[in-house]
């Protein structure tokens, strides 16, 4: 997804949930769509069209991912003997930048994404700058040496946005994160009915 620089709250009231990925905010205050009609807006029914259409841009905006980038791990994840939605899921968690995030580095998905951007994770010991990178079990994530007194870091990782799911392993000492197991679908950390996407891909990839 192209660096995403408008109200991101905003999004979200649209979505009519809370996405760790794209902001630490979250709606409760305001729950309802954004703009004057919101209140009417959030009892009209959706079409079942617009369940899927809401199902399938959750995913990319916690993800950061374009449309090209979300079709792509659509075919990838039909390849699998897996069901294909949880296998998506699946694909989605183990990015590299997802799991910078879920392992506590960055407040958000997108800060995490620029982490890695710029050169400052490591893959088993190796410096790499691809958020996409798909990560497999016995995989080891860290900061370069350089990097962990970047002050967003520091503050994070004392007051993780979200508690490490169970499938990363976390060395407090080294703050080094390992993935201990492939992530299951209950471990997406906000509400996503991926059989409604799934079928909303069914007939355009």
């Amino acid at each position: 997804m192209s660096r995403l620089t408008g109200p991101r709250v905003k999004i979200m009231r649209a979505l009519g949930v809370d996405l760790p990925g794209l902001s630490r905010k979250t709606i409760e205050a305001r729950p309802t769509p954004p703009g004057q009609h919101g209140n009417k807006a959030s009892r009209k029914r959706r079409s079942d069209f617009g369940v899927k259409l809401v199902e399938k841009q959750k995913i990319r905006f916690n993800y950061s991912l374009t449309e090209r980038q979300m079709r792509i791990l659509i075919l990838d994840a039909r390849k699998g003997k897996e069901p294909t939605g949880e296998r998506l899921l699946q694909l989605l968690e183990l990015r590299m930048d997802n799991v910078a995030f879920r392992a506590g580095y960055a407040p958000t998905g997108i800060a995490a994404r620029q982490l890695v951007s710029h050169g400052h994770m490591l893959l088993n010991g190796r410096r790499v700058d691809i958020p996409s990178i798909r990560l497999k079990v016995g995989d080891q994530i860290s900061l370069k040496p350089s990097s962990k007194q970047i002050p967003m870091v520091v503050e994070t990782l004392k007051a993780l946005p979200l508690a490490r799911p169970e499938w990363l392993s976390w060395d407090e000492q080294h703050k080094v994160v390992t993935v201990a197991h492939l992530p299951a679908i209950e471990d997406v950390p906000f509400p996503v009915d991926v059989q409604q996407v799934v079928e909303y891909y069914a007939n355009r990839v």
